[in-house]
């Protein structure tokens, strides 16, 4: 497949670029339910299967009682694809749904996250990939920029805060149109987060503008992208990258069709 093709080739990049996966590494896919980290686990396992470095590859589900289907569709393909998965009702959201429903996006993900070190420890697994991809890196420096007064976005490689976890999120150059051709052309059955179907919400508002403006614009998101690669120190307001010539930086590449 072309598009196959496209993904293991912005995903290598991405991978090579910032190092996120080591000889020996095994890695843990969050699979949240949704065509993108679907879209991950699938081009992870290719990959596993031709690149050089030797790494494993498995993955896992954390139930916030926020599904809005059942979560079993997505079991049964992946034990049709032989995939070792986790799926994990995470008490303690469960509770917080009941005890607090109104609760806001940072608590729910303050708990996802103890949830998700305490699987990949379980699972043995050093690397916990995400599936966030270039639609979420764009929307969270404009986000950011707009709201936070920080010019920052997602790191593509992170780590926990004891460093046991190396965290990546290999779809950097990969746009949700990808995700959402695959994962239709593969048959993979898509579980929504109640979360992804709220309106009214920054992140909504956000994607609506890019999806205005990329109608005149189609290559806007490519473009952001590199503007996050090739940042010019000196024409930004920060007086610690002032006073002293600098070094123009490296072209950063953003991979796109051939």
């Amino acid at each position: 497949m072309d598009l196959e093709k496209t993904l293991l080739r912005k995903v290598g990049e991405a991978i090579h670029r910032f190092k996120m996966i080591r000889d020996g590494d095994r890695v843990a896919v969050a699979l949240s339910g949704g065509k993108d980290s679907a879209t991950l686990l699938e081009v992870l396992l290719l990959l596993a299967a031709r690149a050089p470095v030797e790494f494993s590859v498995c993955a896992f589900t954390v139930e916030q009682g926020k599904f809005l289907r059942p979560i079993q569709p997505l079991g049964e393909y992946l034990e049709r694809r032989g995939v070792a998965w986790t799926y994990y009702r995470d008490a303690p959201s469960l509770r917080l749904i009941q005890d607090r429903p109104d609760h806001g996006c940072d608590l729910c993900s303050r708990y996802r996250r103890r949830a998700v070190y305490e699987i990949a420890h379980n699972l043995g697994a050093n690397v916990i990939a995400f599936g966030h991809t270039a639609d979420d890196f764009c929307e969270a420096l404009l986000r950011n920029t707009m709201f936070t007064g920080r010019l920052s976005a997602l790191p593509p490689v992170t780590h926990s805060r004891d460093r046991e976890y190396r965290l990546i999120r290999p779809l950097v150059f990969v746009t949700e149109d990808l995700t959402r051709a695959y994962a239709e052309a593969l048959g993979v059955p898509v579980v929504p987060c109640g979360c992804s179907q709220k309106t009214g919400t920054v992140r909504r508002a956000l994607r609506d503008v890019f999806a205005a403006l990329e109608i005149e614009h189609p290559h806007l998101k490519e473009n952001i992208l590199s503007a996050m690669g090739n940042v010019d120190t000196s024409r930004l307001l920060d007086p610690r990258f002032h006073g002293e010539a600098q070094t123009p930086p490296e072209i950063f590449p953003i991979v796109t069709e051939s």
